[in-house]
């Protein structure tokens, strides 16, 4: 009922007691935009006498640097209901004392009467934290740029790097040290080509379709002579990895396919060499598969330096290592039962 409804008087009373206690900087002001009441802390927080403020109109407090055009203007609209100010940013000049970055917040009181009218608005100074989300910004952003120039640097070094096992590979008389260094120029690239879909990503997570496809490339272009007699195809789904398992990934990659490059194609036999990647929710499978010789019969095949590797890469990922006939050729298996460090 209408007799229930607060009095513009207690109205008064309750927004000058909420004034009075308020330990953020608030002012009560009429229809006018003239001071009913300032907050102790508006006071303090923006050196204005208390004496001085009650009765003064809002642009006529401090040296008059609250004389905002459009500040007045939200004010006016707000009075007049046709709009309320929820985060309005200004900057407050003063001559003595610089400028501050304020956010205003302004509400009309509704008791009744609208001939009394309240406005309580509130102010915020949030100069020290843009100053701060300013530094951060710029820290990301040179952080960001050194990050760039670090990359670069690092794909320069590993192509250099590469360049010149090539080379000595070239110059070599002996063809097992040649082999060697063949060896060690692949790596380096599998190296180089992680580098470069991490700088492409950056999100730290690594398509392998692209990466396992970049890295055969690499591999082909230094090891393989007739690409049209001996093929290197790559089969994955969309499946991505995070930096940590793709290196060991892509390490695996360049040891079977280089061992197989080196051993299932003997006195000039061509064939296809097919690295797949398929991945499920409750595992994923990394396989290298030729249509080479396949396996030898007659010997117990030793175990060089490339299984070695292979064999503790994939005990990394915990993962196990599976050889079998492909009938023909060979085909070797990396199979991990659930997804730890890979995503689908």
């Amino acid at each position: 009922m209408a007799d229930d409804l607060p009095t513009p008087i207690v109205v008064d009373a309750l927004a000058l007691a909420l004034v009075a206690s308020s330990d953020a900087p608030i002012l009560l002001l009429d229809g006018d935009l003239t001071v009913v009441a300032a907050s102790a802390s508006f006071c303090h927080a923006f050196q204005i006498d208390p004496a001085a403020t009650e009765g003064s109109s809002l642009f006529a407090l401090g040296a008059g640097e609250w004389d905002v055009p459009q500040l007045r203007s939200l004010l006016r609209a707000t009075l007049s209901g046709a709009a309320q100010i929820d985060a309005y940013e200004m900057d407050l000049t003063r001559s003595d004392r610089g400028s501050r970055r304020l956010v205003i917040t302004a509400h009309q009181l509704d008791h009744g009467d609208p001939l009394n009218v309240r406005l309580l608005l509130s102010v915020s100074d949030v100069t020290d934290a843009r100053l701060a989300e300013r530094l951060k910004d710029d820290l990301l952003r040179e952080k960001a740029i050194l990050y760039q120039e670090l990359q670069h640097r690092v794909a320069n070094s590993l192509q250099i790097i590469a360049s010149v096992l090539m080379q000595s590979a070239r110059r070599i008389s002996s063809a097992q040290t040649r082999s060697h260094l063949f060896d060690a120029h692949s790596r380096v690239m599998s190296v180089a080509a992680l580098q470069s879909q991490l700088v492409a990503s950056r999100v730290g997570e690594v398509p392998l379709g692209v990466y396992f496809t970049e890295l055969c490339q690499s591999i082909g272009a230094s090891m393989i002579q007739d690409h049209d007699k001996l093929r290197l195809r790559v089969e994955t789904d969309d499946s991505v990895a995070l930096a940590d398992a793709s290196v060991s990934l892509g390490l695996i990659v360049t040891e079977l396919v280089i061992n197989a490059l080196k051993h299932a194609f003997p006195l000039n036999r061509g064939g296809d060499i097919l690295v797949s990647y398929k991945s499920s929710p409750a595992a994923w499978t990394l396989s290298v598969t030729d249509d080479g010789v396949g396996m030898p019969t007659d010997r117990v095949p030793t175990k060089g330096l490339g299984t070695s590797i292979v064999e503790a890469l994939a005990k990394q990922l915990h993962a196990t290592v599976d050889t079998a006939d492909a009938g023909p050729g060979t085909r070797v298996s990396i199979v991990h039962k659930s997804l730890l460090g890979v995503a689908t």
